[in-house]
């Protein structure tokens, strides 16, 4: 018997409040995604940008009070499609990046899965 599961992929998340980090993660997991690497804070984030395997990356706009930009930055130098998280809604975005899919905190799995997948469909074309 082979267990069945949606073909997932390795996520990076970028999210300052620990607790909404982790309850992003779980949702991820439950959708069938791994998290392969995280980040609190815009330093780290930029690091791990440049040096982590991921098929696709959750920013949260905001992180500690700095703008995400840097990051997106560097995730778009390596042609890999991310996902805006905000507060904020779209006016939030840095406006390089208003094109961009967004999820508006907070947000439910269904709407993460819906995101992701309309994403992922995106990128592939």
């Amino acid at each position: 018997m082979i267990a069945t599961r949606p073909p997932g992929g390795s996520v990076f998340l970028v999210e300052d409040e620990v607790m909404i980090r982790m309850m992003v993660a779980d949702m991820l997991e439950e959708l069938g995604y791994s998290v392969a690497a995280e980040a609190g804070e815009i330093n780290e984030a930029i690091r791990l940008a440049q040096s982590a395997e991921f098929d696709f990356a959750i920013l949260d706009v905001n992180v500690n009070g700095k703008v995400i930009s840097p990051v997106a930055d560097l995730i778009k130098a390596r042609n890999r499609p991310f996902i805006f998280a905000t507060g904020y809604g779209s006016s939030g975005l840095p406006e390089e990046y208003r094109d961009r899919p967004a999820l508006q905190k907070p947000f439910q799995i269904e709407t993460l899965a819906r995101v992701i997948d309309n994403t992922l469909k995106s990128a592939a074309v």
